[in-house]
């Protein structure tokens, strides 16, 4: 009997606690949550927030997703609610309704985007708007409510996929400039894009890797198409480094400038990804040059980057 206490006490028997906390803090977190279903004492150790500060977080980018859902088929294309889902954990929470979320079909569009530190994902912000970005609406899981926000831009519409770095969201505009606006929606800012890039076929994408902004275009208004990487090297001063271009041919086994798409940036090396209009897929390591067919889909219709969450969900979540 004082054995089973003594090994309670100790989930790795005799090992004592200080090293083996210095051991677990050192293990990726997916590893870290299946550790916890050995035992109660297990459990309780694998949990301590020192060890999950610690514990490598590659695991935790961008590992949330926003969700639409309707209560029914009968409803209406624009009556939907929000959830943010974890699908890693099967955990999920539904956000109170949107306050500009449109009241007829005929209304613009309204797009939703999420926001969250890959470090504490449990804190989240959704910020949502209509075409004309006039108002925004901003939903805080600390606060548990929306508020609106004027924004104060009127000719500039965002497009394409959104960026949150360094606690600000990115947007790319119809204007060809980035606007960036913290996640109360106070701090609004802007910064210009690399000028070659207004030459490009359609907006530029951008996208964050390695904690930096990247922004990424194909231009085919040269002799030659070709996919142009910039990196933005002076976060304050605007200033776009060029990183990498390549022939599109060279990506494709033919010119097909016009029906390829850049779908991302990888959020943890030089590796971006691609597509054309005939679903195939690719990605294209920028270093070694190489590239992989990752496959190719009939009802391809776009990609973000995801990798699996395994932190903590707020006690209130499902």
């Amino acid at each position: 009997h004082e054995q089973e206490q003594e090994h309670e006490k100790h989930p790795a028997g005799s090992l004592p606690e200080g090293p083996l906390v210095e051991i677990l803090s050192r293990v990726p977190y997916k590893s870290l949550c299946r550790f916890k279903c050995v035992s109660k004492p297990w459990l309780a150790l694998c949990s301590d927030p020192d060890i999950r500060k610690r514990s490598p977080k590659t695991m935790c980018c961008g590992g949330l997703v926003l969700c639409k859902y309707w209560e029914s088929r009968y409803v209406e294309e624009f009556e939907y609610n929000l959830v943010v889902c974890n699908p890693a954990t099967k955990k999920w929470a539904e956000l109170p309704p949107n306050p500009i979320q449109l009241q007829d079909e005929d209304e613009e569009e309204v797009e939703e985007y999420l926001c969250f530190d890959p470090a504490v994902p449990s804190r989240f912000v959704v910020l949502t708007h209509t075409w004309d970005f006039t108002e925004v609406a901003i939903y805080s899981s600390d606060t548990g409510r929306w508020t609106t926000v004027e924004t104060g831009w009127t000719d500039e519409a965002p497009v394409g996929l959104p960026v949150f770095l360094n606690g600000t969201l990115h947007l790319m505009t119809t204007e060809y400039s980035i606007v960036t606006v913290d996640t109360e929606g106070k701090v609004w800012g802007q910064i210009d894009i690399p000028g070659n890039m207004r030459d490009s076929s359609d907006y530029p994408f951008i996208g964050q890797s390695q904690g930096r902004l990247y922004a990424w275009s194909i231009n085919d208004n040269i002799d030659v198409c070709q996919l142009s990487v910039w990196a933005l090297e002076d976060y304050g001063g605007a200033k776009w480094a060029l990183k990498y271009t390549v022939n599109i041919s060279e990506l494709f086994g033919r010119n097909c400038c016009k029906y390829v798409e850049p779908l991302a940036i990888h959020p943890d090396c030089d590796l971006i990804f691609l597509a054309d209009r005939r679903g195939k897929a690719i990605s294209y390591d920028m270093d070694s040059k190489k590239v992989h067919v990752i496959g190719t889909y009939q009802t391809f219709n776009g990609a973000v980057p995801y990798v699996p969450c395994f932190a903590e969900w707020p006690s209130d979540g499902h």
